[in-house]
């Protein structure tokens, strides 16, 4: 860690240690007023068929005082649960019935492992360390497919983590049944002589769609661990130093170009092979577990969809690699963020690791290798005694070579180290973090990327008022050395401009170093009945950068964010549920020039027979706002106002036929720039076993005010371009899901992706750029010879993929990924032929084969 983050992260240690020496005198906030559960020990393990039969269970006593929680909090519920609980020295044993006097109505749909489906389902939650914090969920449906999750800061949840364990279901002439075995070893618990683990069980009955849980979970209270129950009469149990290794072994073939082909010979040739690694968990101590990764391939994972972006901002792609994601949440240090606007801005970015090679575009073809390999990966996470979350990844990226062997990715170090300290029974929570990224730079990439970059942060939340308010806060700095040429490349980029000729901001050619800052501070109303709201300011100085292993839209910007919601939860004959929000936002650089003022209002209805209603109205751009960054390094220039619209409606999910259809629109620069899309969908369950998604969306953009490119003549004037952008995109998404057992599934989807556009009416910015008048803000202006006036992009992406877990924790996949990709200039044709082009490109197929074995 450099010496100006070290301060800030002294501070923030000191104020964790502060924090830990009087948490102990906080007063814990007492679970519902519900008398405990009660497990027994099983002197022989229960055979899990989904029977009731076994002595554990003849011994065990039945917990039944369930409430409904949805859609009505506190009504008795319309079928009886009961649950009852056993453990031994290595496991632990929940039976369920859900009695039902109709079991041929009992909802049921056959999917793959954690996707649910059209169908009821029974959930216990268990909180092994009682810390009301954390824990793990384990759910079930009738014909036995799984979900599990991992609970942290008391109402997240972690889809991403698969747990090792079983259960078996039966439907019977009374209802349902499951039963559960869960091994000790995946639950993370104190090593003392007795245990009270939090404990809770929800069941979902579809075709009413309502659901119970014991003890009654309330929406209007904030939190899930906090509201769990009680499981006591567990003695006698260790804490388990587990140890899980996964080997995996992978055999790939793939289209490659080749661009040394001789004539006459088929420029695509294939490169076969067969690579092997490993993950590891083990179990540093009771409450302390190590991942880790060697030689990952996440073959496996769906193609990021197809965009065409043209922003001056960096899109954002969601992780799906399950290394990555599983305990994501933890790292988690967001920016920008408030409920009116969150786009995925953060201190953490886990795609920075793998990322395609920086320099591909200037030093390789398309022969190159395109991702950047991961040599390993570790994570430590875990809960100490006193409340104290630690999590710490380390990660490393191998060097990637283009034509020559030219450097298009130097190898590459990510390291990121987070801790965070719950107070009063978690009401409180102060918490630091620190990343750092170093790359090992040659001559090749000197003078493009930042040698090292260093992110320090402290964060709080604090909740009171019986948890209905809620205080936040959070403090940044960052800092990025390099060359002189990186650095100046940095303060050019679109994230800070700081060329901008009325930006007012130092741009400095010999600086080999940029720091900056960034504070967020909100306050809301989260919990009790009807109304919530939340007030936040942002701010992030020009030289903020965090984009070296975080995502960072923009720098140089505060922002005054005010959101306030509406709910009504109890059902009427209209409608199930009702939900609004009203919204109000401003943006201004930090020298304050306001760049965007907006209001918004958004509805969400649940129809009394299931269907939705939406519906979102938002007036942009209001008087007085300015484009800083539209320009790319240009002056500012005047916004003009802009409406946006949008409408859809939603079928009842409980049917075989689920239609929805959205329907967008927008007007704005007076009329001159407008657009309207649709975007219909259909899910379609011909059969249990069986799920179709067909979607497709299409929408036209008019854009008078579309930037075309900087240009510098002879005169070394720059000539700032913009254009009349007429552009219309098609894309059509198919999903096919069959499952032929809980551990059988086949996944199918794919995306065929049409978007072209044409330039007309060619314009600078003149010089009053930030004129009243929309016409004087711009001059004519012909582009110089050779500039594209146009854009045709033909994408299909695809991926199928067998996955068997033929062992609990062990899975074969059979992959196969297909892709066509064509980029050109504007063609004024019909669609038929653009997709008969599509069709005919070169088609890129990679197939694969991946075996994992869970070893315990």
């Amino acid at each position: 860690m450099r010496p100006c983050v070290i301060p800030l992260v002294a501070a923030a240690v000191v104020t964790l240690v502060a924090a830990r020496a009087t948490s102990a005198q906080q007063p814990r906030r007492d679970s519902m007023a519900v008398a405990p559960a009660v497990a027994v020990r099983a002197e022989r393990p229960p055979t899990i068929d989904g029977k009731e039969d076994d002595a554990v269970w003849r011994e065990a006593a039945a917990t039944s005082q369930f409430l409904e929680f949805q859609p009505n909090e506190g009504k008795a519920p319309r079928f009886k649960t009961e649950f009852k609980v056993a453990y031994d020295d290595r496991n632990l044993y929940v039976f369920i019935r859900a009695y039902d006097p109709h079991p041929d109505s009992i909802m049921t749909a056959l999917t793959r492992r954690d996707v649910r489906g059209p169908s009821d389902q029974l959930k216990i939650m268990v909180d092994a360390y009682h810390d009301r914090q954390s824990g793990f969920e384990f759910a079930v449906n009738p014909v036995g497919v799984k979900r599990d999750y991992a609970m942290y800061n008391d109402a997240s949840e972690d889809e991403s983590w698969d747990g090792v364990w079983d259960v078996a279901t039966r439907i019977d002439s009374v209802g349902w049944t499951a039963e559960f075995h869960i091994p000790l070893s995946q639950l993370r618990y104190a090593n003392k002589a007795s245990h009270e683990f939090g404990f809770g069980v929800w069941r979902d009955i579809e075709r009413y769609k309502e659901r119970t849980s014991w003890p009654l979970y309330r929406s209007s209270q904030s939190g899930i661990s906090s509201q769990l129950g009680v499981l006591t009469g567990i003695r006698g149990i260790v804490p388990f130093h587990r140890l899980e290794v996964v080997p995996f072994t992978v055999a790939k073939s793939s289209s490659v170009p080749v661009t040394s082909a001789p004539p006459g010979q088929a420029p695509w040739g294939r490169s076969q092979k067969v690579s092997a690694g490993a993950d590891v968990k083990y179990g540093l101590t009771s409450n302390l577990t190590l991942d880790a990764t060697v030689n990952p391939d996440f073959g496996q994972v769906e193609a990021d969809p197809s965009v065409v972006n043209l922003s001056a901002f960096e899109t954002f792609f969601q992780e799906r690699r399950p290394f990555f994601i599983e305990g994501s949440g933890f790292y988690n240090f967001d920016l920008n963020c408030s409920i009116v606007n969150c786009g995925g801005e953060g201190l953490f970015y886990s795609r920075r690791i793998g990322r395609a090679p920086q320099l591909f575009g200037r030093y390789a073809d398309d022969a190159s290798p395109n991702v950047s390999p991961i040599l390993g990966a570790a994570k430590l996470t875990g809960r100490l005694p006193g409340g104290m979350n630690v999590g710490a990844l380390e990660a490393v990226t191998g060097r990637v070579g283009g034509l020559n062997d030219r450097t298009t990715e130097p190898r590459t170090s990510y390291t990121v180290l987070r801790a965070q300290q719950d107070l009063r029974s978690g009401q409180t929570t102060v918490g630091v973090i620190a990343t750092g990224v170093n790359r090992a730079l040659d001559q090749w990439t000197e003078p493009y990327l930042r040698r090292e970059a260093y992110v320090a942060g402290t964060n709080f939340r604090h909740r009171f008022g019986a948890s209905r308010y809620e205080l936040t806060g959070s403090a940044t700095r960052s800092l990025v050395r390099g060359s002189a040429a990186s650095i100046l490349a940095t303060q050019l980029s679109s994230v800070h401009l700081f060329q901008r000729p009325d930006g007012g901001l130092d741009l400095d050619p010999t600086r080999t170093a940029l720091g900056g800052d960034a504070e967020e501070l909100a306050f809301g109303k989260f919990g009790g009945n009807m109304m919530h709201f939340q007030t936040s300011y942002q701010r992030q100085s020009p030289g903020f950068e965090t984009n070296d292993l975080g995502y960072l839209r923009r720098a140089n910007q505060q922002s005054f964010n005010n959101w306030m919601g509406m709910s009504w939860r109890e059902p009427t004959k209209v409608y199930r549920s009702m939900t609004g929000n009203v919204n109000a936002w401003g943006y201004w650089t930090a020298g304050g020039l306001s760049t965007e003022k907006a209001i918004n209002t958004n509805w969400h209805v649940n129809l009394a027979n299931n269907m939705w209603v939406h519906s979102g109205l938002t007036l942009s751009q209001l008087h007085g706002t300015f484009c800083d960054n539209c320009a790319r390094g240009g002056p500012a220039f005047r916004r003009s106002p802009f409406a946006n619209y949008n409408v859809g409606l939603q079928g009842d999910d409980r049917r075989r036929v689920v239609p929805s259809l959205w329907f967008f629109t927008g007007r704005g620069d007076y009329g001159a720039s407008h657009y309207r899309g649709w975007a219909p969908a259909l899910t379609l369950i011909p059969m249990s076993q069986l799920q179709i998604e067909l979607n497709a969306d299409w929408n036209k953009n008019t854009d008078d005010s579309q930037w075309l490119g900087n240009f510098t003549d002879a005169a070394n004037v720059t000539h700032y371009a913009f254009a009349h952008l007429e552009q219309e995109t098609r894309s059509v998404g198919v999903r096919v899901s069959y499952t032929a057992t809980p551990a059988l599934s086949f996944q199918l989807y794919a995306a065929p992706f049409v978007s072209r556009g044409v330039y007309t009416n060619t314009r600078e910015l003149s010089a009053t750029p930030r004129a009243e008048r929309y016409e004087d803000r711009y001059a004519p202006y012909v582009t110089p010879p050779g500039a594209s006036l146009g854009f045709d992009v033909l994408q299909v992406r695809s991926n199928s993929v067998v996955r068997w877990e033929f062992r609990p924790g062990s899975t074969l996949f059979a992959v196969w990924t297909h892709g066509r990709e064509g980029f050109n200039d504007f063609r004024d044709r019909s669609w038929r032929a653009e997709y008969d082009e599509l069709l005919a490109l070169h088609p890129a197929n990679t197939f694969l084969l991946k075996l994992a074995y869970w070893l315990d």
